[in-house]
């Protein structure tokens, strides 16, 4: 299907120049200077520069930068604030041409008082943060590191879960991808320096954040809502992540980390180590960067279960799995930024980051399948016998490794013209993900038919069901008695994912009579292409037969016997060495090598117009932005038609695979306005409102043009589809917000915001019917609902709580809340939106006086919809969670400081299940206990 726009493409260009028209020859002098603290080492982002006597007023860049344009010849009171210092007066002479400096120090004299107020520590970042969250034009959350180059927290996306309406959903115990107001990951964006960060997983545009170590980044600014130029493909958040700049610091600085993690559940230790580095070359070249390792290795204890049915009013589920997870990941990180004053009037730099991700998970499993129904039930016991239907017991191995790399490579630069700026920049990024010779899995079974097996499942616990084998044990647990039958190696799973990016911004300055108005456009070009392939080689057994047996290890699970089990390695080992006498099933292999391949490539067009006005207490920024999107997206219709089954009116003896390429192509435009207004009613008090459309287009695993489709010989066919047709998501979103600056340190926020979506998209599950002129008789089909509604408050206190007697003045609070109704209507029901949560919050409470730091948090989020099933009943829902965090830090010496920290503290599980009209049904449970941190950071 294709959908062309009226519009030329042209069109989305032509306001890249249309204010040079309105040029004008400079004829006012300008005013260049720079903020940082009373130290002179490290620069101010955010502190806002005023002139008194016109109103006008400039931020300070990240790096401690400022800069007014087209001054009128004269003399002036120049005001600087900042959270947590003293406002900072001085007086400067225009000339009625060239450049006058001022260099600004903010706080106290250097008497070792600034680190604890402005830069280093809770109270540094807390300063940091409040004060580019009080500047920004529209509403947005900002993590920052301290001078010291740490974050609040070891991981990236753990830091983000304490900024107001931000969650993590978890993957193996660790904070991997970004909820915002409670919504779907994937309704957010990211990127590092300007540059969109591309997903390495195949069918995800979300990131996980996980990959990129935290000591190599400066800030995260989580956007809420957007101006005309940015990306529009965000209704939670825009997150932009930025590396540090060689201009950071005024003077140079080196830091190293190492550190060591113990992880209570395997009960091993793992290393980490980093290094930090910022040096300047006088006052032209500057020059940061770090690089980080850290080799973590944990175990993860879980439990599936699935195929709940009742009978004769026995609820069971006919499916048990208990899975042994035995993790080692590699994280290994490099940045390196270059900042070069090539004028007085131009800037350039070129920033560079990589990241690679190493994981190698072992996974035991001991699985029960029953055929049969129930024979008894007795309280909270349910009982199997093999005489009432098969039961098969499997034993298998997934040793798997995998390998995801990011790489963001961005350069550019800034000029100044008189009354003019020119922004422009040019990038690239990649990400992939790939598996070489993964053994997924490898699998021994047992079948007991008769009277040989009886099991009974303890359903006391739904979150922790039990098993005890009553009749048959001695077979059940002798490994010479489980013969293999299946090995799938991944012979080459490579995802992959490039997109460059193109950018002009021109912007001219207009003087007014009090304040000041900017009119600004620019074009943007976006070029990305994702693809997937993936070869599985399946076999079916081995020559002459092979149990378990020689390959015996023991298990490191907690939560029931599951041994015998495979030992690690040895059997991927086995397999490498013997492969000629393993069985190889040709149609298996091309049928599991065929359907999941694809090629997706989006070009993005887009073009903006945008008017900023301000004066005295108000600022209004609105215009609108341009976007078209082009794509091409190519994938395969794969058929398994077993022997006995119909294809194209032919009755087929053998079982057969077809595979047929097909291609699609959309294109469509967006016209996307906005205006954002900041209010500051009092000095310590702003009211921001803001609107704008935006779009998020489908996922590339959704909208790739691939049908996997098995057909039984009794003619059933069961598929999973990917569906061309689908729309993007279209949203109006509305925030508004007031901010009260109560205390030097202290910011109390609350806000409401309300959005409306047309066309979001579900995996809905259907039966008995045809797509795309393929018949089903089950598939999974994402499809798009009807309009679905969001409508949230946010609440947010932080506060340095500095007036208390004695020593209680180093105490530091935190607390935020987000309340989230999110609702949507597909299939004939009202649904809530996959992955949104109604309630999340964030609490801590910190302690920082001298050289002892200390900080309690509590993170919660609450339950959401994870999948939706063919009804209610079968709807997947993930339990709400809590996590607790401690973490202590104490300064040794001034160039020393040695810290503690303990993640997960209450040992919070993750839990899927259904909801039975017998109560909740367990789809997963998995535990993960604590971990601590304990390490030393030196810095010069």
């Amino acid at each position: 299907m294709t959908r062309r726009a009226h519009a030329p493409r042209a069109l989305l260009f032509a306001t890249a120049g249309a204010i040079a028209l309105m040029a004008s020859p400079a004829l006012a002098g300008d005013l260049v200077g720079d903020v940082t603290d009373s130290t002179g080492a490290k620069t101010l982002p955010g502190a806002q520069v005023v002139i008194t006597e016109l109103g006008r007023r400039a931020e300070v860049d990240a790096d401690g930068a400022f800069r007014f344009s087209n001054l009128p010849a004269g003399t002036y009171t120049v005001q600087v604030t900042y959270t947590g210092a003293d406002m900072a007066t001085r007086t400067v002479t225009i000339a009625e041409t060239g450049i006058a400096t001022l260099d600004i120090r903010m706080g106290p004299p250097a008497e070792g008082l600034v680190d604890s107020v402005l830069v280093v520590g809770q109270r540094g970042n807390l300063n940091s943060a409040v004060q580019r969250q009080k500047s920004a034009d529209g509403i947005e959350s900002v993590l920052t590191r301290d001078a010291v180059g740490a974050f609040p927290d070891q991981n990236v996306a753990e830091s983000l879960r304490r900024l107001p309406g931000v969650n993590i959903l978890n993957d193996q115990g660790e904070g991997r991808f970004v909820s915002v107001r409670g919504l779907d990951p994937n309704l957010n964006s990211a990127s590092i320096n300007g540059a969109r960060v591309p997903a390495p997983e195949a069918d995800v545009r979300s990131v996980a954040l996980d990959v990129i170590p935290s000591e190599l980044i400066e800030s995260i600014e989580v956007k809420k809502t957007l101006t005309p130029d940015q990306d529009a493909d965000t209704i939670g958040a825009s997150i932009d992540i930025k590396t540090t700049s060689g201009f950071d610091r005024r003077k140079d600085f080196y830091s190293v980390t190492v550190e060591g993690s113990y992880n209570d559940l395997n009960g091993e230790w793992s290393p980490k180590a980093s290094v930090d580095i910022s040096k300047t070359f006088g006052d032209r070249l500057g020059i940061s960067g770090g690089l980080s390792y850290y080799k973590r290795s944990f175990s993860t204890d879980n439990v599936e279960m699935e195929d709940w049915e009742e009978t004769g009013g026995i609820v069971a589920a006919k499916t048990v799995q208990y899975r042994d997870y035995d993790v080692e990941r590699t994280r290994i990180g490099g940045s390196l930024s270059l900042d070069f004053r090539l004028t007085d009037n131009t800037d350039i730099y070129a920033r560079f980051l990589h990241s690679k991700f190493e994981d190698q998970e072992y996974r035991n499993r001991l699985i029960f399948e029953m055929e049969g129904d129930p024979i008894s039930a007795s309280g909270d016991t349910v009982t199997f016998r093999s005489n009432e239907g098969r039961i098969t017991a499997i034993r298998d191995l997934k040793d798997r490794y995998e390998v995801q790399t990011i790489t963001s490579l961005v350069s550019g630069g800034r000029t100044y013209a008189g009354p003019w700026e020119f922004n422009y920049s040019v990038s690239w990024s990649m990400a992939d993900e790939k598996e070489d010779g993964s053994i997924d899995p490898i699998r021994w079974r047992q079948r007991f038919t008769g009277s040989s097996l009886a099991v009974d499942f303890d359903y006391s616990n739904r979150e922790k069901p039990k098993y005890a084998v009553t009749t048959g044990l001695t077979n059940f647990l002798n490994p010479a008695r489980y013969s293999l039958y299946r090995v799938e190696e991944t012979d080459k799973s490579d995802s992959e994912e490039r997109e460059s990016n193109w950018k002009f911004d021109i912007k001219r300055e207009f003087q007014l009579g009090s304040g000041q108005f900017d009119l600004q456009a620019g074009a943007k070009l976006r070029l990305r292409e994702k693809t997937y392939d993936l070869d599985i080689n399946y076999y079916t057994g081995y020559t002459g037969g092979l149990t378990l047996a020689p390959f015996l290890g023991d298990q490191s699970y907690n939560l029931a016997d599951i041994e015998p089990t495979p030992s690690r390695g040895a059997p991927a080992k086995f397999f490498h060495e013997n492969r000629s006498n393993f069985v190889k099933s040709a149609l298996d292999t091309l049928f599991e090598s065929s359907v999941a391949d694809y090629n997706v490539k989006e070009d993005i067009y887009a073009a903006y117009l945008l008017g900023r006005y301000e004066a005295g207490p108000v600022r209004v920024v609105g215009g609108v932005r341009v976007e078209r999107t082009e794509l091409t997206a190519a994938g395969s219709l794969v058929e398994l038609v077993e022997g006995g089954g119909t294809h194209n009116g032919v009755v087929l003896a053998d079982d057969t695979v077809f595979v047929s390429p097909l291609t699609n192509r959309i294109d469509y435009t967006d016209v996307l306005p906005s205006l954002t207004v900041r209010f500051e009613a009092t000095d310590n008090l702003l009211i921001r409102g803001g609107f704008f459309k935006s779009v998020v287009r489908p996922r590339v695993g959704q909208i790739a043009p691939r049908f996997i489709v098995e057909e039984s010989d009794a003619g059933e066919r069961d598929g999973e589809f990917g569906n061309p047709e689908l729309d993007p998501y279209r949203a109006w979103n509305f925030d508004l917000s007031a901010e009260w600056y109560f205390a030097k340190e202290g910011v109390l926020s609350a806000g409401i915001f309300y959005k409306e979506i047309k066309d979001f998209i579900v995996d809905a599950e259907f039966n008995n019917g045809v797509f795309n002129s393929v018949a089903y008789d089950k598939a999974i089909i994402p499809i798009n609902g009807d309009t679905a509604t969001v409508f949230g408050v946010e609440f947010n206190y932080q506060h340095a709580l500095t007036f208390l007697p004695g020593l209680l003045d180093g105490t530091i609070v935190g607390f935020n809340y987000t309340y989230t109704d999110a609702e949507g209507d597909v299939l004939g029901r009202t649904i809530p939106l996959p992955s949104a949560s109604k309630n999340t919050y964030n609490a801590t409470i910190g302690y920082e006086k001298g050289p002892v730091s200390f900080r309690f948090a509590a993170t919660y989020r609450d339950k959401y919809l994870d999948e939706l099933g063919s009804d209610a009943e079968t709807d997947r829902w993930v339990k709400d969670h809590i996590q607790y965090d401690v973490s202590a830090k104490y300064r040794i010496t001034d160039h020393a400081q040695a810290f503690i920290e303990f993640v997960n503290l209450g040992d919070a599980p993750y839990v899927a299940y259904q909801n039975g009209p017998d109560g909740k049904r367990l789809l997963q449970y998995e535990e993960y206990s604590w971990t601590a941190k304990t390490g030393i950071k030196l810095k010069f």
